[in-house]
Protein backbone atom coordinates (compact mmCIF):
# COMPACT_ATOMS: atom_id res chain seq x y z
CA UNK A 1 0.00 0.00 0.00
CA UNK A 2 1.46 3.54 -0.79
CA UNK A 3 1.77 5.93 1.92
CA UNK A 4 -0.68 8.68 2.24
CA UNK A 5 1.28 11.47 0.83
CA UNK A 6 2.24 9.62 -2.30
CA UNK A 7 -1.54 8.22 -2.75
CA UNK A 8 -2.99 11.99 -3.12
CA UNK A 9 -0.46 12.70 -5.40
CA UNK A 10 -2.34 9.76 -7.50
CA UNK A 11 -5.62 10.63 -6.38
CA UNK A 12 -8.28 11.13 -9.74
CA UNK A 13 -9.23 14.42 -10.19
CA UNK A 14 -11.45 16.30 -11.99
CA UNK A 15 -12.40 16.24 -15.51
CA UNK A 16 -14.52 19.07 -17.47
CA UNK A 17 -15.20 19.03 -20.97
CA UNK A 18 -16.26 21.68 -23.69
CA UNK A 19 -16.62 21.94 -27.36
CA UNK A 20 -14.67 24.24 -29.67
CA UNK A 21 -13.57 24.05 -33.61
CA UNK A 22 -10.52 25.02 -35.58
CA UNK A 23 -10.13 26.33 -39.08
CA UNK A 24 -9.01 24.27 -41.77
CA UNK A 25 -8.83 26.59 -44.88
CA UNK A 26 -12.26 28.32 -44.40
CA UNK A 27 -14.27 25.31 -43.15
CA UNK A 28 -14.51 24.79 -38.99
CA UNK A 29 -13.85 21.61 -37.71
CA UNK A 30 -14.95 20.36 -34.11
CA UNK A 31 -12.58 20.12 -31.20
CA UNK A 32 -12.83 18.82 -28.13
CA UNK A 33 -11.36 20.34 -24.95
CA UNK A 34 -10.69 18.33 -22.36
CA UNK A 35 -9.29 20.12 -18.89
CA UNK A 36 -7.77 18.05 -16.00
CA UNK A 37 -7.16 19.08 -12.47
CA UNK A 38 -5.09 16.41 -10.13
CA UNK A 39 -3.18 16.59 -7.29
CA UNK A 40 0.49 16.33 -7.62
CA UNK A 41 3.20 19.05 -8.81
CA UNK A 42 2.18 22.17 -9.95
CA UNK A 43 2.37 22.35 -13.53
CA UNK A 44 0.76 22.98 -16.92
CA UNK A 45 0.38 21.15 -20.18
CA UNK A 46 -1.47 21.58 -23.13
CA UNK A 47 -1.48 18.11 -25.36
CA UNK A 48 -2.93 17.62 -28.78
CA UNK A 49 -0.67 19.44 -31.69
CA UNK A 50 -0.99 22.86 -29.81
CA UNK A 51 0.45 25.63 -31.78
CA UNK A 52 2.64 27.71 -29.75
CA UNK A 53 0.23 30.42 -29.15
CA UNK A 54 -2.24 28.09 -27.76
CA UNK A 55 0.55 27.16 -25.01
CA UNK A 56 1.18 30.38 -24.41
CA UNK A 57 -2.41 30.98 -22.98
CA UNK A 58 -1.16 29.83 -19.74
CA UNK A 59 -0.09 33.58 -19.49
CA UNK A 60 -3.14 35.02 -20.57
CA UNK A 61 -5.33 32.38 -18.81
CA UNK A 62 -4.16 33.09 -15.79
CA UNK A 63 -4.03 37.16 -15.84
CA UNK A 64 -7.84 36.86 -16.91
CA UNK A 65 -8.62 34.82 -14.13
CA UNK A 66 -6.94 36.92 -11.39
CA UNK A 67 -8.23 39.87 -12.86
CA UNK A 68 -12.08 38.69 -11.75
CA UNK A 69 -10.94 37.13 -8.81
CA UNK A 70 -9.68 33.55 -9.56
CA UNK A 71 -6.33 31.75 -10.57
CA UNK A 72 -5.27 28.76 -12.13
CA UNK A 73 -5.05 26.27 -9.15
CA UNK A 74 -1.81 25.33 -7.91
CA UNK A 75 -2.16 21.79 -9.33
CA UNK A 76 -1.73 19.60 -12.10
CA UNK A 77 -3.45 21.05 -15.01
CA UNK A 78 -3.42 19.25 -18.08
CA UNK A 79 -5.08 20.26 -21.29
CA UNK A 80 -5.99 18.00 -24.26
CA UNK A 81 -7.20 19.04 -27.59
CA UNK A 82 -8.80 16.44 -29.76
CA UNK A 83 -8.18 15.19 -32.27
CA UNK A 84 -4.56 15.13 -31.31
CA UNK A 85 -3.62 14.50 -34.94
CA UNK A 86 -5.01 18.01 -36.45
CA UNK A 87 -2.97 21.20 -35.37
CA UNK A 88 -4.21 23.79 -33.70
CA UNK A 89 -2.97 27.41 -34.26
CA UNK A 90 -3.98 30.71 -33.14
CA UNK A 91 -5.56 32.40 -29.12
CA UNK A 92 -9.05 30.76 -30.01
CA UNK A 93 -8.67 28.15 -27.13
CA UNK A 94 -8.32 30.41 -24.42
CA UNK A 95 -12.25 30.79 -23.12
CA UNK A 96 -12.93 27.59 -23.14
CA UNK A 97 -9.47 26.25 -21.47
CA UNK A 98 -10.79 29.63 -18.95
CA UNK A 99 -13.90 27.63 -18.36
CA UNK A 100 -12.64 24.39 -18.22
CA UNK A 101 -9.89 25.25 -15.36
CA UNK A 102 -12.93 26.54 -13.31
CA UNK A 103 -15.09 23.46 -13.73
CA UNK A 104 -12.22 21.06 -13.42
CA UNK A 105 -11.07 22.78 -9.99
CA UNK A 106 -15.04 22.77 -9.19
CA UNK A 107 -14.97 26.01 -8.46
CA UNK A 108 -18.75 25.81 -10.95
CA UNK A 109 -20.50 22.93 -10.67
CA UNK A 110 -22.64 22.79 -13.75
CA UNK A 111 -21.74 23.56 -17.18
CA UNK A 112 -23.73 25.94 -19.03
CA UNK A 113 -22.18 25.71 -21.94
CA UNK A 114 -23.10 22.21 -22.46
CA UNK A 115 -23.75 21.91 -26.36
CA UNK A 116 -22.09 25.46 -27.43
CA UNK A 117 -19.05 25.91 -29.48
CA UNK A 118 -16.93 28.65 -27.46
CA UNK A 119 -14.12 30.58 -28.87
CA UNK A 120 -12.25 33.59 -27.58
CA UNK A 121 -9.01 35.05 -27.24
CA UNK A 122 -8.41 36.39 -23.75
CA UNK A 123 -6.70 39.42 -22.25
CA UNK A 124 -4.57 40.03 -19.54
CA UNK A 125 -7.90 42.15 -18.34
CA UNK A 126 -10.26 39.65 -18.62
CA UNK A 127 -11.40 40.84 -21.67
CA UNK A 128 -12.34 38.72 -24.79
CA UNK A 129 -11.12 39.58 -27.90
CA UNK A 130 -12.51 38.56 -31.70
CA UNK A 131 -11.18 35.75 -33.40
CA UNK A 132 -10.72 34.43 -36.93
CA UNK A 133 -13.90 31.54 -37.92
CA UNK A 134 -16.82 32.47 -35.99
CA UNK A 135 -19.02 32.21 -39.18
CA UNK A 136 -17.63 29.04 -39.57
CA UNK A 137 -17.95 28.15 -36.58
CA UNK A 138 -21.37 28.77 -36.41
CA UNK A 139 -22.54 26.74 -39.48
CA UNK A 140 -20.67 23.83 -38.20
CA UNK A 141 -22.39 24.07 -35.10
CA UNK A 142 -25.67 24.72 -37.16
CA UNK A 143 -24.80 21.52 -39.48
CA UNK A 144 -23.93 19.40 -36.12
CA UNK A 145 -26.75 19.79 -34.33
CA UNK A 146 -25.40 21.77 -31.69
CA UNK A 147 -27.21 24.66 -29.57
CA UNK A 148 -24.86 27.62 -30.57
CA UNK A 149 -21.75 29.30 -30.26
CA UNK A 150 -20.21 31.55 -27.26
CA UNK A 151 -17.99 34.10 -29.31
CA UNK A 152 -16.71 37.66 -28.55
CA UNK A 153 -19.19 40.37 -28.83
CA UNK A 154 -17.11 41.99 -31.52
CA UNK A 155 -17.81 38.50 -33.75
CA UNK A 156 -21.16 38.31 -32.55
CA UNK A 157 -22.81 39.72 -35.08
CA UNK A 158 -20.74 37.86 -38.23
CA UNK A 159 -21.89 34.37 -36.39
CA UNK A 160 -25.41 35.84 -35.53
CA UNK A 161 -26.59 35.48 -39.65
CA UNK A 162 -26.47 31.74 -39.16
CA UNK A 163 -30.08 30.43 -38.46
CA UNK A 164 -31.35 27.62 -36.28
CA UNK A 165 -28.33 28.36 -33.59
CA UNK A 166 -27.99 30.59 -30.26
CA UNK A 167 -24.93 32.97 -30.85
CA UNK A 168 -24.07 34.21 -26.93
CA UNK A 169 -21.72 37.05 -27.27
CA UNK A 170 -19.33 37.76 -24.67
CA UNK A 171 -17.14 40.72 -23.85
CA UNK A 172 -15.47 40.35 -20.70
CA UNK A 173 -14.48 36.75 -18.64
CA UNK A 174 -17.01 38.22 -15.79
CA UNK A 175 -19.72 37.98 -18.36
CA UNK A 176 -18.94 34.02 -18.39
CA UNK A 177 -18.85 33.58 -15.03
CA UNK A 178 -21.83 35.03 -14.37
CA UNK A 179 -23.44 32.64 -16.74
CA UNK A 180 -21.51 29.83 -14.59
CA UNK A 181 -22.86 30.90 -11.66
CA UNK A 182 -26.41 31.67 -12.92
CA UNK A 183 -26.21 35.27 -12.08
CA UNK A 184 -26.26 36.54 -16.10
CA UNK A 185 -28.84 34.90 -18.46
CA UNK A 186 -27.27 33.79 -21.63
CA UNK A 187 -29.42 35.80 -24.05
CA UNK A 188 -29.04 35.12 -28.04
CA UNK A 189 -27.92 37.79 -30.56
CA UNK A 190 -30.04 39.64 -32.63
CA UNK A 191 -28.68 39.26 -36.62
CA UNK A 192 -28.69 42.66 -38.08
CA UNK A 193 -31.32 43.29 -40.98
CA UNK A 194 -29.22 43.05 -44.25
CA UNK A 195 -29.19 46.64 -46.28
CA UNK A 196 -31.25 46.57 -49.48
CA UNK A 197 -29.34 49.15 -50.44
CA UNK A 198 -25.63 49.15 -52.01
CA UNK A 199 -23.65 52.31 -51.70
CA UNK A 200 -20.51 52.73 -53.91
CA UNK A 201 -18.19 56.30 -53.71
CA UNK A 202 -17.97 56.36 -57.89
CA UNK A 203 -20.01 55.65 -60.32
CA UNK A 204 -19.41 54.88 -64.47
CA UNK A 205 -21.23 58.19 -64.95
CA UNK A 206 -17.80 59.73 -64.08
CA UNK A 207 -16.05 58.12 -66.84
CA UNK A 208 -15.71 59.86 -70.12
CA UNK A 209 -15.34 58.65 -73.55
CA UNK A 210 -14.15 54.83 -73.93
CA UNK A 211 -17.59 53.32 -75.11
CA UNK A 212 -15.61 50.38 -76.49
CA UNK A 213 -14.31 49.35 -73.16
CA UNK A 214 -17.29 50.57 -71.16
CA UNK A 215 -19.43 47.94 -73.44
CA UNK A 216 -16.78 45.15 -72.68
CA UNK A 217 -17.18 45.75 -69.40
CA UNK A 218 -20.57 45.38 -68.97
CA UNK A 219 -20.15 42.20 -71.60
CA UNK A 220 -17.61 41.01 -68.99
CA UNK A 221 -19.62 41.56 -65.92
CA UNK A 222 -22.80 40.41 -67.47
CA UNK A 223 -21.71 36.67 -68.00
CA UNK A 224 -18.73 36.84 -65.25
CA UNK A 225 -15.76 36.94 -68.49
CA UNK A 226 -12.22 37.55 -67.46
CA UNK A 227 -11.32 41.02 -69.25
CA UNK A 228 -7.79 42.59 -69.71
CA UNK A 229 -7.49 46.20 -70.83
CA UNK A 230 -4.34 47.17 -72.78
CA UNK A 231 -3.71 50.82 -73.68
CA UNK A 232 -1.41 54.24 -72.63
CA UNK A 233 -1.24 55.38 -68.95
CA UNK A 234 -3.60 57.91 -67.49
CA UNK A 235 -6.35 57.44 -69.73
CA UNK A 236 -8.77 55.85 -67.56
CA UNK A 237 -8.06 51.40 -67.45
CA UNK A 238 -8.02 51.43 -63.97
CA UNK A 239 -10.28 54.17 -63.21
CA UNK A 240 -12.99 51.87 -65.32
CA UNK A 241 -12.09 49.05 -63.21
CA UNK A 242 -12.24 50.24 -59.98
CA UNK A 243 -16.29 50.53 -61.25
CA UNK A 244 -16.61 47.20 -61.82
CA UNK A 245 -18.56 46.36 -58.41
CA UNK A 246 -20.80 48.95 -59.22
CA UNK A 247 -22.30 47.08 -61.99
CA UNK A 248 -22.28 44.25 -60.08
CA UNK A 249 -25.24 42.45 -59.39
CA UNK A 250 -26.17 42.08 -55.56
CA UNK A 251 -24.92 39.66 -53.84
CA UNK A 252 -27.49 36.83 -52.73
CA UNK A 253 -27.36 35.49 -49.17
CA UNK A 254 -25.73 32.61 -49.96
CA UNK A 255 -22.83 34.42 -51.71
CA UNK A 256 -22.41 36.97 -48.74
CA UNK A 257 -22.47 33.80 -46.09
CA UNK A 258 -19.81 32.24 -47.87
CA UNK A 259 -17.66 35.53 -48.87
CA UNK A 260 -17.85 36.13 -44.84
CA UNK A 261 -16.66 33.16 -44.14
CA UNK A 262 -13.51 33.71 -46.45
CA UNK A 263 -12.71 36.99 -45.12
CA UNK A 264 -12.88 35.91 -41.69
CA UNK A 265 -10.91 33.00 -41.81
CA UNK A 266 -8.30 35.06 -43.42
CA UNK A 267 -8.47 37.92 -40.21
CA UNK A 268 -9.54 40.48 -42.46
CA UNK A 269 -13.42 40.41 -41.37
CA UNK A 270 -15.33 43.54 -39.75
CA UNK A 271 -17.05 41.51 -37.54
CA UNK A 272 -20.55 41.57 -39.99
CA UNK A 273 -21.76 39.90 -42.84
CA UNK A 274 -19.89 41.49 -46.03
CA UNK A 275 -22.65 42.66 -48.05
CA UNK A 276 -20.56 44.38 -51.16
CA UNK A 277 -18.62 42.11 -53.32
CA UNK A 278 -15.34 42.41 -52.74
CA UNK A 279 -12.60 44.20 -54.96
CA UNK A 280 -9.57 43.33 -54.18
CA UNK A 281 -6.08 45.18 -55.95
CA UNK A 282 -2.87 43.86 -54.73
CA UNK A 283 0.31 45.04 -55.67
CA UNK A 284 2.76 43.88 -58.23
CA UNK A 285 5.19 43.00 -55.53
CA UNK A 286 3.07 40.60 -54.46
CA UNK A 287 4.46 37.02 -53.63
CA UNK A 288 2.34 33.77 -55.19
CA UNK A 289 1.81 33.03 -51.21
CA UNK A 290 0.09 35.75 -50.86
CA UNK A 291 -1.84 36.19 -54.35
CA UNK A 292 -2.46 32.34 -54.25
CA UNK A 293 -3.02 31.52 -49.99
CA UNK A 294 -1.02 29.47 -48.42
CA UNK A 295 1.42 29.17 -45.29
CA UNK A 296 2.76 26.34 -42.71
CA UNK A 297 -1.31 26.58 -41.88
CA UNK A 298 -2.84 27.66 -45.50
CA UNK A 299 -4.94 30.97 -44.98
CA UNK A 300 -6.87 32.53 -47.80
CA UNK A 301 -4.80 34.90 -50.73
CA UNK A 302 -6.21 37.69 -52.41
CA UNK A 303 -7.85 35.19 -55.32
CA UNK A 304 -10.06 33.83 -52.11
CA UNK A 305 -10.62 37.22 -51.08
CA UNK A 306 -11.61 37.76 -53.98
CA UNK A 307 -14.43 35.38 -54.03
CA UNK A 308 -17.67 36.02 -55.58
CA UNK A 309 -16.55 39.66 -55.99
CA UNK A 310 -13.03 41.27 -58.34
CA UNK A 311 -9.75 40.77 -58.46
CA UNK A 312 -7.68 43.58 -60.28
CA UNK A 313 -4.11 43.33 -61.37
CA UNK A 314 -2.94 46.35 -62.41
CA UNK A 315 0.28 46.24 -64.55
CA UNK A 316 -0.16 42.84 -65.26
CA UNK A 317 3.21 42.70 -66.76
CA UNK A 318 4.96 44.17 -63.59
CA UNK A 319 3.70 40.79 -61.98
CA UNK A 320 6.03 38.34 -61.63
CA UNK A 321 5.76 35.93 -64.17
CA UNK A 322 5.62 33.07 -61.91
CA UNK A 323 3.10 34.72 -59.90
CA UNK A 324 0.40 35.38 -62.56
CA UNK A 325 1.17 32.11 -64.48
CA UNK A 326 -0.17 30.41 -61.19
CA UNK A 327 -3.54 31.67 -62.04
CA UNK A 328 -4.18 29.46 -64.49
CA UNK A 329 -6.00 26.75 -62.63
CA UNK A 330 -7.77 28.73 -60.22
CA UNK A 331 -9.01 30.55 -63.35
CA UNK A 332 -10.35 27.45 -65.06
CA UNK A 333 -11.59 25.64 -61.53
CA UNK A 334 -12.67 28.59 -60.15
CA UNK A 335 -10.86 27.20 -56.90
CA UNK A 336 -7.11 26.66 -55.42
CA UNK A 337 -6.29 23.51 -54.05
CA UNK A 338 -2.80 24.45 -51.39
CA UNK A 339 -0.83 21.10 -50.25
CA UNK A 340 0.93 21.40 -47.36
CA UNK A 341 2.69 18.27 -45.40
CA UNK A 342 -0.07 18.08 -42.73
CA UNK A 343 -2.40 18.22 -45.27
CA UNK A 344 -3.82 19.74 -48.24
CA UNK A 345 -7.05 22.20 -48.36
CA UNK A 346 -9.02 23.60 -51.00
CA UNK A 347 -10.22 27.50 -51.21
CA UNK A 348 -12.98 28.69 -53.08
CA UNK A 349 -11.62 30.97 -55.76
CA UNK A 350 -14.55 31.94 -58.34
CA UNK A 351 -13.81 35.60 -59.14
CA UNK A 352 -14.43 37.93 -62.40
CA UNK A 353 -9.97 38.74 -62.68
CA UNK A 354 -9.76 42.37 -64.78
CA UNK A 355 -6.40 43.03 -65.56
CA UNK A 356 -4.90 46.37 -67.16
CA UNK A 357 -1.04 46.47 -69.18
CA UNK A 358 0.46 49.40 -71.14
CA UNK A 359 1.33 48.14 -74.59
CA UNK A 360 5.29 48.75 -74.29
CA UNK A 361 7.68 49.87 -71.39
CA UNK A 362 7.30 53.68 -72.25
CA UNK A 363 3.20 52.92 -72.15
CA UNK A 364 2.78 54.90 -75.86
CA UNK A 365 3.48 52.26 -78.71
CA UNK A 366 0.62 52.69 -81.13
CA UNK A 367 -1.07 55.56 -78.99
CA UNK A 368 -1.37 57.83 -81.98
CA UNK A 369 -0.52 60.48 -79.06
CA UNK A 370 2.93 60.08 -78.33
CA UNK A 371 5.96 58.25 -80.12
CA UNK A 372 6.88 54.82 -78.18
CA UNK A 373 10.73 55.07 -77.27
CA UNK A 374 11.14 51.41 -76.69
CA UNK A 375 13.34 49.75 -78.88
CA UNK A 376 11.79 46.17 -80.63
CA UNK A 377 13.40 44.02 -77.84
CA UNK A 378 12.42 45.89 -74.92
CA UNK A 379 8.63 45.72 -76.28
CA UNK A 380 9.07 41.64 -77.04
CA UNK A 381 10.34 41.16 -73.68
CA UNK A 382 8.04 43.59 -72.00
CA UNK A 383 4.63 41.52 -73.80
CA UNK A 384 6.54 37.98 -73.55
CA UNK A 385 5.68 38.35 -69.97
CA UNK A 386 2.15 37.75 -70.17
CA UNK A 387 2.33 34.02 -71.63
CA UNK A 388 -0.29 33.43 -74.54
CA UNK A 389 -1.97 30.50 -72.27
CA UNK A 390 -2.78 33.09 -69.85
CA UNK A 391 -3.83 35.63 -72.52
CA UNK A 392 -5.73 32.18 -73.66
CA UNK A 393 -7.96 32.52 -70.50
CA UNK A 394 -8.82 36.28 -71.03
CA UNK A 395 -12.26 36.44 -72.77
CA UNK A 396 -12.07 40.03 -73.63
CA UNK A 397 -9.30 41.92 -74.70
CA UNK A 398 -9.38 45.66 -75.35
CA UNK A 399 -6.66 48.02 -76.89
CA UNK A 400 -7.99 51.45 -75.00
CA UNK A 401 -7.69 54.63 -77.08
CA UNK A 402 -6.96 57.76 -75.96
CA UNK A 403 -10.18 60.40 -75.83
CA UNK A 404 -10.16 64.24 -77.21
CA UNK A 405 -10.12 66.80 -74.61
CA UNK A 406 -13.67 67.77 -76.30
CA UNK A 407 -14.76 64.32 -74.41
CA UNK A 408 -12.58 64.64 -71.07
CA UNK A 409 -14.22 68.05 -70.75
CA UNK A 410 -18.02 66.94 -71.45
CA UNK A 411 -19.94 68.53 -68.97
CA UNK A 412 -22.82 65.60 -69.87
CA UNK A 413 -22.87 62.47 -67.42
CA UNK A 414 -21.87 59.38 -68.84
CA UNK A 415 -24.23 56.56 -68.46
CA UNK A 416 -25.24 55.57 -64.77
CA UNK A 417 -23.79 52.20 -62.97
CA UNK A 418 -27.59 51.38 -62.07
CA UNK A 419 -28.64 51.59 -65.94
CA UNK A 420 -26.00 49.45 -66.47
CA UNK A 421 -26.47 47.14 -63.64
CA UNK A 422 -30.31 47.36 -64.31
CA UNK A 423 -29.08 45.49 -68.20
CA UNK A 424 -26.60 43.19 -66.59
CA UNK A 425 -28.95 41.93 -63.92
CA UNK A 426 -31.61 41.18 -66.71
CA UNK A 427 -28.70 39.02 -68.35
CA UNK A 428 -27.83 37.21 -65.42
CA UNK A 429 -31.14 36.67 -64.99
CA UNK A 430 -31.68 34.29 -68.25
CA UNK A 431 -28.19 32.79 -67.90
CA UNK A 432 -29.56 31.22 -64.58
CA UNK A 433 -32.96 30.31 -66.21
CA UNK A 434 -30.94 28.55 -68.46
CA UNK A 435 -28.65 26.75 -66.81
CA UNK A 436 -30.01 25.93 -63.28
CA UNK A 437 -30.15 22.55 -63.78
CA UNK A 438 -26.64 22.31 -64.14
CA UNK A 439 -25.90 24.43 -60.68
CA UNK A 440 -24.40 27.50 -62.64
CA UNK A 441 -24.81 31.11 -62.76
CA UNK A 442 -23.22 32.67 -65.45
CA UNK A 443 -22.03 32.14 -69.16
CA UNK A 444 -18.46 31.73 -67.95
CA UNK A 445 -18.64 29.16 -65.69
CA UNK A 446 -20.11 26.80 -68.72
CA UNK A 447 -17.61 23.71 -69.20
CA UNK A 448 -17.84 22.40 -72.66
CA UNK A 449 -21.00 19.61 -72.54
CA UNK A 450 -23.07 22.37 -71.12
CA UNK A 451 -22.18 25.06 -73.50
CA UNK A 452 -22.26 22.63 -76.49
CA UNK A 453 -26.45 22.16 -75.40
CA UNK A 454 -27.09 25.41 -74.74
CA UNK A 455 -25.10 27.51 -77.48
CA UNK A 456 -26.13 25.61 -80.70
CA UNK A 457 -25.40 28.29 -83.41
CA UNK A 458 -27.23 28.62 -86.24
CA UNK A 459 -25.45 28.22 -90.22
CA UNK A 460 -24.93 32.23 -90.52
CA UNK A 461 -23.22 32.11 -86.78
CA UNK A 462 -21.34 28.55 -87.97
CA UNK A 463 -20.19 30.31 -90.96
CA UNK A 464 -18.65 33.57 -89.07
CA UNK A 465 -17.18 31.66 -86.36
CA UNK A 466 -15.61 29.86 -89.13
CA UNK A 467 -14.05 33.39 -90.80
CA UNK A 468 -13.29 34.74 -87.39
CA UNK A 469 -10.97 31.22 -86.69
CA UNK A 470 -9.08 31.05 -90.12
CA UNK A 471 -8.94 35.09 -90.23
CA UNK A 472 -7.60 35.81 -86.45
CA UNK A 473 -5.72 32.23 -85.98
CA UNK A 474 -7.35 30.84 -83.15
CA UNK A 475 -6.46 28.13 -83.23
CA UNK A 476 -6.65 26.61 -79.52
CA UNK A 477 -10.30 24.71 -78.52
CA UNK A 478 -10.00 26.95 -75.79
CA UNK A 479 -10.14 29.97 -76.83
CA UNK A 480 -12.77 29.13 -79.71
CA UNK A 481 -15.17 28.03 -76.65
CA UNK A 482 -14.40 31.26 -74.86
CA UNK A 483 -15.60 33.26 -78.08
CA UNK A 484 -18.32 31.56 -78.25
CA UNK A 485 -18.82 31.81 -74.27
CA UNK A 486 -18.92 35.65 -75.62
CA UNK A 487 -21.17 35.83 -78.27
CA UNK A 488 -23.74 34.14 -75.65
CA UNK A 489 -23.50 36.79 -73.33
CA UNK A 490 -24.17 39.80 -75.80
CA UNK A 491 -26.93 37.86 -77.14
CA UNK A 492 -28.58 37.83 -73.49
CA UNK A 493 -27.46 41.38 -73.34
CA UNK A 494 -30.02 41.91 -76.71
CA UNK A 495 -32.47 39.37 -75.24
CA UNK A 496 -32.03 37.32 -78.48
CA UNK A 497 -32.41 33.58 -78.00
CA UNK A 498 -30.10 32.58 -80.29
CA UNK A 499 -26.32 33.55 -81.08
CA UNK A 500 -26.68 35.10 -84.94
CA UNK A 501 -23.34 36.05 -86.75
CA UNK A 502 -23.65 39.93 -85.60
CA UNK A 503 -23.00 38.39 -82.17
CA UNK A 504 -19.51 36.01 -83.47
CA UNK A 505 -17.95 38.88 -85.05
CA UNK A 506 -18.72 41.13 -81.72
CA UNK A 507 -17.36 38.81 -79.73
CA UNK A 508 -14.03 38.44 -81.62
CA UNK A 509 -13.55 41.89 -82.03
CA UNK A 510 -13.11 42.26 -78.32
CA UNK A 511 -9.90 39.58 -78.78
CA UNK A 512 -7.31 42.74 -78.88
CA UNK A 513 -4.11 40.52 -78.10
CA UNK A 514 -4.15 37.60 -79.97
CA UNK A 515 -0.96 35.14 -81.39
CA UNK A 516 -0.53 37.15 -84.33
CA UNK A 517 2.83 38.75 -84.37
CA UNK A 518 3.26 42.37 -84.66
CA UNK A 519 6.79 44.39 -84.62
CA UNK A 520 9.53 43.21 -83.23
CA UNK A 521 7.48 39.60 -82.96
CA UNK A 522 5.14 40.63 -80.44
CA UNK A 523 1.73 40.35 -80.33
CA UNK A 524 -0.05 42.71 -82.82
CA UNK A 525 -2.85 45.06 -80.97
CA UNK A 526 -6.00 44.52 -83.09
CA UNK A 527 -7.66 47.94 -83.55
CA UNK A 528 -11.71 47.15 -82.03
CA UNK A 529 -12.41 51.00 -83.46
CA UNK A 530 -12.54 49.30 -86.84
CA UNK A 531 -14.45 46.07 -86.29
CA UNK A 532 -17.63 44.91 -87.79
CA UNK A 533 -18.93 44.89 -84.26
CA UNK A 534 -22.53 46.21 -83.27
CA UNK A 535 -20.66 47.63 -79.90
CA UNK A 536 -18.61 49.65 -82.00
CA UNK A 537 -21.26 51.34 -83.88
CA UNK A 538 -22.74 51.75 -80.09
CA UNK A 539 -19.59 53.31 -78.53
CA UNK A 540 -19.04 55.33 -82.06
CA UNK A 541 -22.99 56.53 -81.53
CA UNK A 542 -22.57 58.20 -77.91
CA UNK A 543 -25.02 58.04 -74.60
CA UNK A 544 -27.75 57.47 -76.97
CA UNK A 545 -26.80 53.88 -77.83
CA UNK A 546 -26.52 53.56 -73.77
CA UNK A 547 -22.78 53.41 -73.92
CA UNK A 548 -22.08 56.62 -72.12
CA UNK A 549 -20.17 59.93 -73.64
Amino acid sequence: MLPSWRASCFSPGMLATLQSSTLVGVDAIPITVEVDVSSGLPGYNVVGMAAPSVKEGSVRIRGALVAVGHDVPLSKVTVNLAPADVRKPGAAFDLPIAIGVLLADEVFKVNVFEGFIVLGELGLDGSIRSIRGALAAALMARDRGLRGVVVPRSSAQEAAVVEGIDVIAVEHIAEVIGMLSGEHAMLPTVAQPRSSEQRYAVDMSELRGQGMARAAMEIAVAGGHNILLSGPPGIGKTMLARRVPTILPAMTHDEALTTTKVHSAAGVSRGVLVEQRPFRAPHHTVSSAALLGGGSVPRPGEISLAHNGVLFLDELAEFQRTTIEALRQPLEDREITIGRIGGTVTLPASFLLVASANPCPCGWFDSGVRECTCSAFAIERYRSRMSGPLLDRMDLQVFVRPISLKQMRDATPAEPSAAIRDRVMRARARQQARLARWGLHCNAEMPANVQRETCVLPAAAEKALAKVVSTRGMVTARSVDRLIRVARTIADLAEQPDIDDGCIFEASAYRALEAATGAAGAPAVYDVSNANSSAANQAAAGPSAGQGA
